[in-house]
């Protein structure tokens, strides 16, 4: 079985906000999830002017070592979150064997 890391979408029309789930990969968005990692209200609270995530470190890092793929983006908030280690910027360019002789 195929296991994803993704969102789940909860709340209101024009209020979403995302649960964090493991669950397989051909599984409807808003279906049974095997595990509810977190959540993420991505409206940010005006007073505090910040997005909340909440996330379960554990459990997370149990998914990730048994194979499970985070969508792109739970990867951008799991690799924020120190999870996962950031992505290349520029992951196709490749250097040129002079400019590696040279030095760099």
């Amino acid at each position: 079985m195929a296991v994803r890391i993704r969102f789940a979408r909860h709340g209101l029309r024009n209020r979403p906000m995302f649960h964090i789930v493991a669950m397989n990969s051909r599984s409807k968005r808003d279906g049974k999830p095997l595990e509810t990692l977190g959540a993420f209200n991505p409206h940010p609270n005006m007073d505090e002017k910040a997005k909340h995530i909440t996330l379960d470190f554990a459990r997370t890092k149990y998914w990730l070592g048994v194979g499970a793929q985070p969508t792109d983006g739970v990867r951008f908030l799991l690799e924020r979150a120190g999870l996962l280690p950031p992505r290349p910027l520029y992951p196709n360019v490749r250097r040129s064997a002079e400019a590696t002789a040279q030095g760099n």
